[in-house]
């Protein structure tokens, strides 16, 4: 049932889109929910081309994404559970989506925020716990960011930040509000001193991984900064995240490499795409970090489904190294997986190579300097790179550990799914490109700078494949680099030092005052104490109400020798 609504709910928001897109249509509704004496509570909706496509990409993924849960989780006790917390999710993305009022945003960004925390916790255990708490507690300081945005709003009278955003640019408001949003949208997109919890957050479900890293969660914070791209224009900010956004690029893309878990691989390359949306968008080209941002949900989606299939077949084991061979028993599956790994890595005419390409060119036409041109161009030779890896492993090597064993057929409730996700994968990138752009980018560069992006995949695709065959001789050369891929693996070592090594010596503190003083002198001094004496004294009374006649009789003889002694005192 949630299924056929929610791709109703996506048919209605592509035709209102098309409307709206063909008359240059912008609607705002502002739905009035109480009305108390003078108090009003006004819920505003903001329906325009942007909010319409990005809801019908939402609802088309998540439709998918629940009619594939009916069979990958058919095994759970407590499914409906799980289909209302995944609607849920999708419901708070699209408040998020339709949202022109700061106070809107907050509930569907906090909802994202809160429902994740459960959906990553969703098969309960410690390494599950772990994650969730991380991931709440990083998207928290983006929560942080938002509160304090809407106390620094009450300044302009009004949460609908969508009437300020020109005026917002003439006084020092702007780089006030321009560095909570950015600061916010990074934790949201697990930017730089953020991303540990992005692959932490593996720990949850396939399908809805599928749904976090393509349309939902991360994407959060680049549609706010689009929604803010006026006041992103300019600023010192903007450099700044730059840079962030190329760097995390680069550190996702070797991460990846060097992973072995494949929902950690695909967590990875999702992180690599989200610095390359962030870094155009802080180029202010928001229309192409939006363009992106759609393409890639529909591959990523497919192939988190498709990962979700080959884990399924290999009774829950998530290593690469110990499949290979695949595309023997899987074909479907495995043609889904190979079209939307080349999608990712924008082979052309595919739905990622009409964004990326257009991206990368801009950037060759942009007047930045050498690193921004360097990371740019790395980071796509290395999404070849890891790619390729992936598919060696999977479909081209020989037969590993358990492969052979545990494939039975494939899922046809699943693979219809899929293929809804592969059909939009092959053609969302082209329709997009004469939908989204009223007029064509005009790109004059040289014919070699026209093919840089060409050349770089064709170098990661022969690196990839060469390090796929390594034999004995060269790992053993390898083992002498161990530290250096430790390095990398770890993500160049941010789970250590923005969580563990940080959390390490708060905790640590804390221990010591809970030991020293809670349990400790206030203790003593404080409940305790109290709780002592007043048992003490509750026994003495207790006693004496035994009526015990030596205890009368000695109390007697006490209370008369007082007395004499008060007299003779007299």
């Amino acid at each position: 049932m949630s299924f056929f609504f929610l791709f109703f709910f996506m048919l209605i928001n592509l035709f209102m889109m098309i409307y709206f897109m063909m008359n240059n249509l912008i609607l705002f509704l502002e739905w009035e929910i109480i009305s108390f004496n003078s108090m009003k509570v006004i819920m505003s909706i903001l329906l325009d081309w942007m909010s319409l496509l990005f809801m019908m990409f939402v609802s088309l993924i998540s439709s998918s994404v629940i009619y594939y849960s009916k069979s990958y989780m058919k095994s759970e006790l407590n499914l409906n559970r799980f289909i209302y917390l995944v609607l849920l999710f999708v419901f708070s993305m699209i408040l998020l989506i339709i949202s022109p009022n700061m106070i809107s945003i907050l509930l569907g960004w906090d909802g994202l925020g809160l429902v994740s925390y459960c959906l990553v916790i969703y098969y309960q255990n410690i390494k599950s716990y772990n994650a969730g708490m991380l991931t709440a507690l990083s998207n928290r300081i983006g929560d942080v960011m938002i509160l304090m945005l809407i106390a620094w709003m009450m300044n302009y009278g009004s949460w609908n930040y969508i009437y300020y955003l020109n005026f917002m640019n003439n006084d020092f408001s702007m780089k006030i509000i321009s560095l909570l949003v950015i600061i916010a949208g990074m934790t949201k997109s697990a930017q730089i001193p953020f991303s540990s919890w992005l692959p932490a957050a593996m720990a949850a479900p396939t399908p809805v991984s599928a749904l976090v890293h393509s349309s939902t969660l991360v994407t959060a914070g680049v549609y706010l900064l689009i929604r803010f791209n006026n006041l992103l224009i300019n600023m010192f900010f903007l450099k700044f995240l730059l840079l962030i956004s190329g760097l995390t690029m680069m550190m996702a893309g070797i991460s990846a490499n060097y992973e072995f878990d494949l929902k950690k691989i695909i967590a990875l390359s999702t992180l690599s795409q989200l610095g390359l949306m962030m870094s155009i968008l802080s180029m202010g080209f928001y229309d192409l970090a939006f363009f992106h941002l759609l393409t890639h949900a529909m591959f990523k989606a497919l192939l988190f489904m498709c990962a979700g299939m080959i884990i399924h077949m290999m009774n829950d084991n998530q290593d690469i190294r110990m499949m290979g061979g695949i595309s023997f028993y899987i074909p479907m599956t495995s043609l889904c997986l190979n079209i939307s790994n080349l999608a990712l890595c924008g082979i052309p005419f595919l739905a990622g190579f009409y964004s990326k390409d257009l991206i990368l060119e801009m950037v060759s036409m942009g007047n930045l300097n050498l690193l921004i041109f360097y990371l740019y161009y790395f980071s796509t030779g290395l999404t070849m790179y890891y790619t390729i890896r992936l598919l060696m492993y999977l479909m081209i090597n020989d037969f590993n550990l358990l492969s052979i064993y545990n494939l039975y057929d494939e899922d046809y409730v699943m693979l219809k799914s899929m293929l809804i996700l592969l059909f939009m994968s092959l053609f969302s990138g082209s329709f997009l490109s004469w939908m989204i752009f009223c007029y064509p980018y005009m790109i004059y560069l040289p014919f070699f700078m026209k093919m840089m992006v060409i050349y770089v995949s064709l170098l990661g695709l022969i690196l990839g494949y060469l390090i796929s065959n390594m034999k004995i001789y060269s790992l053993n050369k390898f083992l002498y680099f161990y530290n250096l891929s430790f390095f990398f693996t770890l993500m160049w070592f941010m789970p250590s030092l923005s969580t563990y090594g940080l959390n390490y010596y708060f905790l640590k503190f804390g221990q010591n005052l809970f030991k020293n003083i809670d349990m400790g002198w206030s203790e003593v001094y404080s409940s305790q104490g109290l709780y002592n004496i007043i048992k003490y004294y509750s026994l003495i009374n207790y006693v004496y109400q035994m009526n015990n006649f030596k205890i009368y009789l000695f109390s007697f003889v006490l209370w008369v020798m007082i007395f004499i002694i008060m007299i003779f005192m007299i």
